[in-house]
């Protein structure tokens, strides 16, 4: 990881399924500059990775909140994390 830089995991609830999360997501963390993932998981929540700047992965958590215009997220939880190495943002299987 680079100096300032911090991974958060979230887990996003609510209808986040289906309505396109884990591609608006790529784009929203890509945008950024942000590394790490999104999946999809089969209690039906939306779980991700953001690594990069403080200042950018506050903003796609914040933005998480809304998601896509079909979304209805219900909530976000968050944890600190570790840097998995990543060199991209990507989508990755459902678990």
């Amino acid at each position: 990881m680079s100096v300032g830089d911090i991974a958060v995991r979230v887990v996003i609830s609510g209808r986040v399924q289906g309505v396109w999360f884990r591609g608006w997501t790529v784009e929203t963390a890509s945008a950024r500059g942000l590394r790490g993932w999104v999946r999809n998981r089969r209690d039906g929540s939306v779980e991700a990775l953001l690594i990069g700047p403080a200042a950018a992965v506050e903003a796609v958590i914040a933005a998480c909140h809304h998601g896509p215009p079909v979304a209805q997220v219900e909530s976000v939880e968050r944890s600190q994390a570790a840097d998995d190495g990543s060199s991209a943002f990507r989508q990755l299987s459902t678990i």
